[in-house]
């Protein structure tokens, strides 16, 4: 039994009041009143059929589906005595033994291209987004070419990669078009507050913030999918369309973006990940899951990389922090 001090016990109680004074104050709408509301301000609401076998099978006729995730970790300590490894997988459902990775190593003390050592977090977040986001989009640009996918499933929304890998993003973007690849992201924790910014259009006297994944919550039924008006969107100035959808029977929704070129198989696409997705699920497409699964870099993976291809004395110097010698 953890042994927890009054304080404590009472911050967190205050929180749940907070929170729940928050939206009971604000959302007192019952659901079909919320779902009048977003059909009129925010998008269609449209209930999603599973695609058939014989439609799946002509997708892997046409070179399949290739899902693409990323990751990294860590070890050391504090700046700048750390070392952090990315990888980066796109893996096809046709050529499952060819997955193609690639991966980069960062670490502050080997500074490159006239970088700082002393530089600030913000500066190093950026840094560690560039890397990760080209990792990706690299592996995708080689699953074009090698594989000839049907669509991409990146995983998370597109826009980062205008932020983070414009210039190879955009050769990515600009070989699906020429060579009628899909290209989708599948966003497992939307952050957005389209619902909400309309709220607090409509009604003035609500000051605060809501996100797009509280407000969601229970709303929608299983298998529907809310197709965002272009008037809402933010991301249409980037050349996005987007939907919310319920994919599992999980009361929560996910988001996909679409490059607007392509919007014409938006719906078709909400479907796929509807299929993919299994009911019991957290709401994440099936093979999604698996390439996040296969391209994690597990603490115990890098401790063997670094034990085995690094000096010992370098390791010990440079990366084994003082929380690391504890027993």
């Amino acid at each position: 039994m953890y042994n927890l001090n009054n304080e404590l016990k009472e911050k967190i109680s205050n929180l749940n009041d907070a929170l729940e004074y928050k939206y009971n104050h604000y959302l007192d709408l019952n659901k079909n009143d919320f779902r009048a509301f977003i059909r009129q301000y925010i998008g269609s609401i449209i209930p999603m059929e599973k695609l058939d076998k014989d439609i799946l099978s002509i997708y892997e006729g046409k070179g399949g589906i290739v899902g693409v995730d990323g990751s990294n970790n860590r070890v050391g300590g504090a700046y700048p005595h750390y070392i952090e490894i990315y990888q980066a997988l796109a893996k096809s459902t046709v050529y499952t033994d060819n997955p193609i990775f690639n991966s980069d190593v960062y670490c502050p003390l080997y500074p490159e291209n006239g970088e700082n050592p002393l530089e600030d977090e913000k500066i190093i977040e950026d840094k560690r987004n560039t890397l990760l986001a080209t990792l990706e989009v690299k592996a995708a640009i080689e699953a074009v070419s090698k594989h000839k996918p049907y669509a991409i499933l990146m995983d998370g929304g597109l826009i980062r990669y205008n932020i983070y890998a414009y210039d190879m993003w955009m050769e990515l973007k600009t070989r699906c078009e020429e060579e009628g690849i899909i290209l989708i992201g599948v966003i497992k924790d939307i952050k957005t507050s389209i619902i909400g910014d309309v709220m607090q259009e409509q009604n003035p006297d609500i000051k605060d913030i809501f996100y797009d994944r509280e407000l969601l919550f229970g709303v929608l039924d299983y298998g529907e999918m809310i197709l965002i008006d272009d008037e809402v969107n933010r991301k249409k100035k980037e050349g996005y369309s987007s939907v919310f959808l319920r994919s599992s029977l999980a009361p929560s929704v996910i988001g996909m973006d679409i490059i607007d070129t392509q919007k014409e198989y938006i719906e078709e696409m909400a479907r796929l990940v509807f299929t993919l997705t299994p009911e019991n699920s957290r709401g994440v497409p099936l093979w999604l899951d698996i390439v996040d699964k296969e391209v994690k870099i597990s603490d115990d993976m890098m401790r063997a990389l670094l034990e085995r291809y690094l000096d010992r004395g370098v390791y010990e110097r440079f990366f084994v922090s003082e929380r690391d010698k504890r027993t």
